[in-house]
């Protein structure tokens, strides 16, 4: 193993969190049984414990009684409010999907918000969520131009794992976020959205707004998410953490 000079737990968790990070393991699967990766590995199952359960209180595995170690994401929203939407459907057994609506390069008519946030170009990134293939959001997010050189709608996948913007905001143009600020609203459906989320217009629907900021408190990019359904929030353990879709 890689790693020389680091405790073997570390060593273990380092090459399963890049395992995770990479795609090796899918979201909602379940992980090797400890006996494997034990043998895997060359270590005690106590060390391979001691690497797992890093990943949980990180956010990247969930440990259920009798099922071991499941897979929860890839890009845990630690500190943050976000959450990928891609994974919480893939761990409620349904399948995600993102229809690319719009990539506008420079983004115009800004809203309010974004407008007071930012002084630079921005592009506009509009998509529409699905849930086994029934839209549920629609997603536009506003990144400054110049931390996404050449932007294309073939940047965003609409199928499988990669599809979360989280994930290809940081792993495809990387893009760090250390903190985030949510705003949760209820609102009455526009006649673009209605029709988007193929609802009634003027339906009651869910307004999340969120911003997200690097090290240096600077805004990374803000989402205006509209959305059918509930949100539910797990409190526990000191950490706010979205469930749910």
């Amino acid at each position: 193993m890689k790693g020389a000079g680091l405790p073997k737990y570390q060593v273990v968790h380092d090459e399963l969190l890049s395992r995770l990070q990479v795609g090796h393991y899918s979201i909602g699967t379940r992980l090797p049984t400890e006996d494997l990766l034990s043998r895997t590995f060359d270590v005690s199952r106590v060390t391979i414990r001691k690497a797992l359960d890093m990943l949980v209180r990180a956010g990247y595995l969930t440990a259920r009684q009798g099922s071991g170690y499941v897979v929860a994401t890839s890009s845990p929203p630690s500190s943050t409010c976000m959450a990928s939407f891609t994974d919480q459907v893939l761990m409620g057994g349904h399948m995600p999907g993102a229809r690319m609506l719009r990539v506008q390069n420079p983004a115009t008519d800004l809203p309010d918000a974004v407008a007071d946030l930012f002084d630079e170009p921005l592009v506009l990134v509009e998509r529409l969520r699905t849930i086994d293939g029934t839209p549920k959001m629609l997603t536009q997010t506003w990144i400054p131009e110049r931390l996404l050189p050449a932007v294309t709608a073939d940047d965003f996948p609409e199928t499988g794992q990669g599809q979360s913007i989280l994930r290809i905001l940081r792993q495809k143009f990387d893009l760090e976020w250390t903190s985030a600020c949510e705003t949760l609203d209820s609102v009455i459906a526009s006649r673009e959205v209605a029709h988007q989320l193929e609802i009634a217009q003027n339906t009651a629907i869910l307004s999340q707004a969120c911003t997200a900021f690097d090290p240096q408190n600077k805004p990374v990019f803000f989402d205006q998410v509209y959305r059918q359904g509930p949100i539910n929030f797990d409190l526990t353990g000191g950490k706010t953490q979205q469930i749910g879709t």
